[in-house]
């Protein structure tokens, strides 16, 4: 080979990656809460919940975000009810592999017949705590997938007399708080794990209720910047 196609041939192989580049992973922007506050449902209220959440993206390195706790409040005397779809921006979120789990707040909930039959992409496998880990679900010991939210499936606050989110997260004795379930399996799946949001409620607000129901106090985080 002639020295001329020698050269050629080697610049053409150093102007040739190595390897392709792959595409920027998404920031974290959401995440199961990898513990609660040892309290039960007593959270200290939003403001706690959210702290709560803050303070565990910080430990991973995205404390640079807003984040709110996905959760639903009840209206008491003046104070209206708050919506947890109000409270997470506008989306997209991904979780701490990368994944997106919803593109925006209408994919996360459902808002349409299409949507609702896609399904958001919230289930068993990335419903990831903020460290990356997966939760313990249904065929685990222990069981923690129930999820507090005191959300109805749309993410809209109960408006019934009932108490369905433990005194807006403030008690950790008398009431109940809406769980949702962490290992939905699938689109369309049954047996009771359909709704990462909106499934039963807690058998009361201690951290000894929320075990007995199947979980640990647990709530979802998402950025909302």
């Amino acid at each position: 080979m002639k020295k001329s196609s020698i050269f050629a041939a080697l610049m053409v192989l150093s102007a040739t990656p190595a390897f392709a580049e792959e595409p920027p992973k998404p920031p974290l922007g959401f995440f199961l809460t990898s513990e609660g506050s040892g309290k039960g449902a007593d959270l200290g209220g939003l403001a706690g919940a959210d702290a709560h959440c803050q303070k565990l993206a910080g430990a991973v390195g995205a404390g640079n975000r807003t984040w709110r706790a996905y959760l639903s409040t009840q209206a008491e005397g003046t104070q209206p009810a708050v919506n947890a779809r109000d409270r997470i921006g506008k989306g997209l979120w991904a979780n701490a592999k990368g994944a997106i789990i919803a593109n925006d707040l209408a994919h996360l909930h459902g808002d349409t017949v299409e949507l609702g039959q896609l399904g958001n992409n919230v289930h068993r496998l990335t419903t990831l705590n903020e460290k990356g880990d997966l939760n313990k679900g249904v065929g685990e010991t222990p069981n923690e997938h129930d999820i507090i939210t005191g959300s109805k499936p749309d993410g809209t606050a109960y408006t019934d007399a009932a108490d369905h989110t433990c005194k807006n997260y403030t008690s950790s004795g008398e009431g109940s708080v809406r769980v949702g379930h962490s290992d939905r399996t699938n689109r369309g799946a049954t047996g009771g794990n359909v709704s990462w949001n909106s499934t039963h409620d807690s058998r009361g607000c201690s951290q000894e209720n929320l075990v007995s129901t199947g979980g640990a106090g647990r709530f979802y985080c998402f950025a909302a910047d």
